[in-house]
């Protein structure tokens, strides 16, 4: 009677176990399908917040190296950006706790209805045709003005902090095929943006203002 106690409690166990899994599987496949266009939300993530390349993939189900590759300007060229905001599958506020905390995983927004509140915080959109150069304009910026923190450097260029971080220590995978241009030059952000950020992180502007 011992023995059959103990082979029950096992089946129930492994029965259990089965069990979580199988959940697990369905909300991973349930949440890959009720996501509106995975790549093209992704850039607009991309494109418009300071989220790790981690949390990106894991809402938008893509691998880590493809939403990379799609910052980095090598896939996705032809790919507009889908707003998730505007779609209902993400609101502004849950953009912006996890922008503040890394640690946190997007959490897609139970209401099917657009969100109503004013335009996000991020960036302002960035042409396809330019998407390639902010790798070249990280570099200018952290050559040329390496006070510049990297969550500004992220809302002047429309970029990651994982991106600029890896390019600032020369871990960045294309490092060899990246050269430093400047960011105005590139028509990525404005110069009074760009001498705003370098001020406001306590560089001089007088002896840094052209392009090398």
């Amino acid at each position: 009677m011992k023995f059959i106690s103990i082979m029950m409690q096992n089946i129930i166990m492994l029965l259990y176990i089965i069990f979580l899994f199988l959940k697990n599987l369905l909300i991973g496949v349930l949440k890959m399908s009720s996501l509106l266009m995975p790549k093209a939300t992704a850039v607009w993530l991309i494109d418009n917040t300071t989220l790790t390349f981690e949390q990106i993939s894991e809402f938008c189900n893509l691998h880590v190296l493809e939403v990379q590759a799609i910052a980095d300007g090598d896939v996705g060229q032809g790919i507009l950006g889908f707003d998730p905001i505007l779609n209902g599958q993400l609101t502004q506020e849950e953009i912006d706790n996890c922008c503040n905390d890394s640690t946190l995983s997007l959490k897609k927004s139970s209401s099917s209805l657009p969100e109503t509140k004013s335009k996000n915080k991020g960036p302002k959109y960035i042409p396809l045709a330019r998407r390639g150069d902010k790798p070249d304009a990280i570099a200018w910026i952290v050559k040329n003005h390496p006070e510049v923190k990297n969550n500004q450097i992220s809302k002047l260029i429309g970029t990651t902090k994982d991106t600029i971080e890896k390019i600032r220590t020369r871990s960045h995978w294309n490092i060899s095929n990246i050269t430093a241009k400047h960011p105005v030059l590139l028509s990525l952000c404005s110069q009074d943006d760009l001498e705003n950020a370098i001020v406001k992180a306590g560089g001089s502007i007088e002896t840094n203002s052209d392009e090398s």
